[in-house]
């Protein structure tokens, strides 16, 4: 896969009361490959911000690892089978969250890259939604993006 991607980000999350928060991005970014790891780099802009925040997605041997910096601050780390804890700092301040990974997922083709990872969220100790993330890396000008 080439260094210029675009890439596309898809999270649901299953709320305890039966309900459902779907967010989807697509943006443009950078590949690499090195010593057995995929990153995928790309900047997010969030609403009524103009600053992006920068995003550093690294993943090898069924881990994956996501690093905002800018206004938000968080390095997540989603290892299938385990819980880590990590501080989510936000304009408005900031959060201790739990992610409690059921599956880290990754498949490679040719001209793209596809990451899935399934994970219960916690929020200061206290269940918040069962998650699915669905990541798609496809070299610029390659066929369309098929999340489901």
């Amino acid at each position: 896969m080439t260094k210029d991607v675009m890439i596309a980000v898809r999270g649901l999350q299953f709320m305890e009361d039966d309900s459902e928060d779907n967010i989807e991005t697509v943006q443009q970014g950078e590949y690499y490959q090195r010593n057995g790891s995929h990153f995928l780099l790309y900047d997010e802009y969030m609403e009524g911000f103009r600053e992006p925040v920068k995003n550093l997605l690294r993943f090898k041997n069924g881990e994956l690892s996501l690093t905002k910096k800018g206004l938000v601050n968080v390095q997540m780390l989603f290892s299938e089978g385990k819980k880590n804890l990590t501080s989510y700092k936000t304009p408005y301040g900031a959060i201790m969250i739990g992610l409690d990974t059921r599956r880290v997922e990754c498949r490679e083709e040719e001209h793209a890259l596809h990451l899935e990872v399934d994970y219960t969220l916690e929020a200061n100790y206290q269940y918040v939604a069962d998650c699915h993330i669905q990541i798609e890396a496809r070299e610029k000008g390659k066929e369309p993006f098929e999340l489901i």
